[in-house]
């Protein structure tokens, strides 16, 4: 109690379940490697250790799993079902709420309505930025490349991290590290969406920041203060961030924030550390690349309406150049990816 108070460590309905989850887990954990510890698990070659880890059994992880068939499961949970067992923003609403998800994936359960208006209320109380804060992103140079400049932001508001106070105090037991790691993970997700929209407002729209909305939900809000208000757009957004909340943990992005974290560097260091891990070409950059060839696509039609013939000799094109169509093709997934599915069906 006297730390929680020193370094102000925040209570909430998800922190106050976690307290009793975690020793749960521990004890579980601890039960399943006495159990299943000494078995063997895979055959690895020579050709995987040098050929970046594939298909090798490496990872404990419970969060999500790739099937090559029926695409991810968070939590066990497909996407479909995500959609359909998950909280939505208001009555009739279509796509799943992040934060719902965000709760699923630390509890393993969707929140009661009740608990997630609290997670809700914790998101919101840290959303804004500081006069500090927009000093500093406004002494960035607008040249760099939003994910960049998303971390270094970051890397910024490491300067407030409660676990590394907590730490260098040396009076807290190891079993209790996560409480001040929780509230700076916390913080993160707090102000992420704030930090974007105003890097994106940085970049394309002259600085004119735009202030959170308190009335709105976590990705209602990243699509408020990017400036763009149609509610449709807003849904977009609920649906997208939450059928991308998680993807196994052996991904470029996710693999280096638990490599990272695993050295009991804070939140935002690991965090930071992941997304300049996902601004590679060959991961997160993939998504620009994309939308690069759809643009180039548009320009390629001339005005015309999307017309197949002009779509396949594009294509033809562009694969005779000795170039890729960027999305397409899996390390993992040898059938449609559920989440293209959703996102098609919300656009049509």
């Amino acid at each position: 109690d006297m730390i929680n108070k020193v370094y102000g460590l925040r209570f909430s309905q998800l922190k106050e379940t976690l307290a009793r989850l975690i020793p749960e887990q521990r004890k579980a954990v601890q039960e399943l490697k006495k159990a299943v510890g000494q078995k063997v698990i895979g055959e690895i070659k020579a050709e995987q250790l040098m050929g970046g880890m594939r298909d090798m059994p490496a990872i404990y992880y419970e969060g999500s799993q790739l099937h090559p068939i029926e695409g991810i499961r968070i939590r066990g949970l497909t996407i479909p079902e995500l959609k359909a067992k998950c909280q939505k923003f208001h009555e009739g609403g279509k796509e799943p709420l992040p934060e719902s998800v965000l709760y699923l994936l630390f509890t393993g359960k969707v929140p009661t309505d009740p608990e997630l208006k609290d997670l809700q209320q914790e998101l919101s109380a840290q959303n804004k930025l500081t006069a500090q804060d927009k000093k500093f992103l406004e002494g960035l140079p607008k040249e760099m490349h939003p994910m960049t400049l998303l971390s270094m932001c970051l890397m910024f508001q490491q300067k407030d991290s409660k676990f590394t106070q907590v730490y260098a105090s040396k009076q807290v037991k190891k079993t209790e590290f996560w409480s001040s790691y929780y509230d700076d993970s916390i913080a993160l997700l707090s102000k992420i969406p704030t930090w974007a929209a105003s890097i994106y407002r940085k970049k394309y729209h002259d600085g004119k920041y735009i202030d959170p909305d308190s009335s709105l939900d976590w990705a209602g809000n990243y699509s408020h203060m990017m400036g763009y208000q149609d509610a449709r757009m807003k849904e977009c957004l609920r649906g997208y961030l939450s059928i991308h909340s998680d993807h196994e943990g052996g991904n470029v992005s996710a693999h280096t924030c638990h490599l990272v974290s695993s050295a009991l560097a804070d939140p935002f260091l690991s965090y930071s550390a992941a997304l300049n891990g996902l601004a590679g070409p060959l991961h997160g950059l993939a998504n620009q690349e994309c939308l690069e060839f759809m643009l180039k696509l548009k320009d390629y039609h001339k005005g015309q309406k999307p017309d197949p013939k002009i779509i396949e000799e594009f294509v033809h094109k562009t694969l005779n150049s000795g170039q890729v169509i960027p999305g397409y093709g899996h390390a993992v997934l040898r059938h449609t990816d559920p989440r293209f599915v959703h996102q098609k069906e919300f656009a049509q």
